[in-house]
């Protein structure tokens, strides 16, 4: 049933007389000019309007307060927020992976913590009836106490991006989160779980360089010593300063896409109103 909606939906998109997609010009721009010269060929005209994403948070929630509270207290650029969406989780052997890792790394951290579950990657639904700190390793919080966070289950993520002490994002690689680091220029380690993650993640380190991926083992584990490594890496390293300037950069030209002469305003909603 699935598969034969998604060949329905995509037959579909061939009846629009355009497309709008949440993306701006210099982000892909290899792809929009590979769509644009497609245009007169059957193929639909493809308008990006980008990037538009969330300013303020939808849900209020006492954990907000707490880590803001805590943020305010860190140093600037000192802070590696980590999070796999509101769908994705890891399995518990990379959890505590990830737990040692972010221990040996001696990088400050906020990390938004769920429970494992058995498909290791898709949160379970009803899942809020666990405790997620049940699930770190022994006597984790207590060694990190001071130097990290974790918060169980949500955090409003673009309060936190937008916050000065955020120096780097551990993050799934899903669109939208991966538009909202790019607004704030936080730079990014790529760790893509499913569907069009793996995908972003490529665009996000080989095309923009502007992220670092973590290499996994033979079981399709990251080690705590890789993750060590790449967290380093980003944060303190010469490899994430390089990191930094480009997605500095990348910010400014997301910024300039929504002006009124912007690729992503004036021009490219001229073209729309057109057609």
């Amino acid at each position: 049933m699935i598969h034969n909606n998604f060949f329905e939906g995509n037959e579909r998109f061939y009846l629009a007389d355009g497309i709008l997609v949440n993306n701006f010009f210099e982000m892909e721009e290899e792809t929009i000019r590979a769509l644009q010269q497609e245009e007169g060929r059957g193929i639909p005209s493809v308008y990006a309007i980008g990037p538009l994403v969330q300013k303020e948070s939808c849900n209020d929630q006492g954990s907000d307060t707490e880590c803001l509270r805590w943020l305010d207290k860190q140093q600037h650029n000192s802070v590696l927020y980590v999070s796999f969406g509101s769908g994705g989780t890891l399995s518990q052997d990379q959890i505590n992976e990830l737990a040692w890792g972010l221990e040996l790394s001696g990088q400050r951290f906020l990390w938004v913590l769920r429970p494992p579950n058995k498909f290791g990657i898709i949160a379970d639904i009803g899942a809020k009836n666990e405790d997620p700190f049940e699930f770190l390793p022994n006597g984790f919080l207590k060694r990190t106490q001071g130097r990290g966070l974790v918060v169980p289950y949500w955090a409003s993520q673009v309060q936190i991006l937008a916050h000065g002490a955020i120096g780097g994002f551990l993050c799934h690689c899903g669109w939208n989160s991966t538009l909202e680091s790019v607004v704030y220029g936080i730079p990014l380690i790529a760790w893509p779980l499913f569907a069009e993650q793996k995908m972003n993640a490529v665009l996000l380190t080989d095309g923009l360089k502007v992220a670092l991926r973590a290499k996994v083992n033979e079981k399709g584990i990251v080690e705590r010593e890789e993750i060590g490594r790449v967290i380093k890496n980003l944060l303190v390293g010469q490899e994430g300063e390089g990191i930094r300037q480009r997605m500095k950069k990348l910010k400014g030209a997301a910024a300039d896409a929504l002006k009124d002469d912007g690729s992503s305003s004036t021009m490219t909603l001229t073209q729309l109103a057109l057609k």
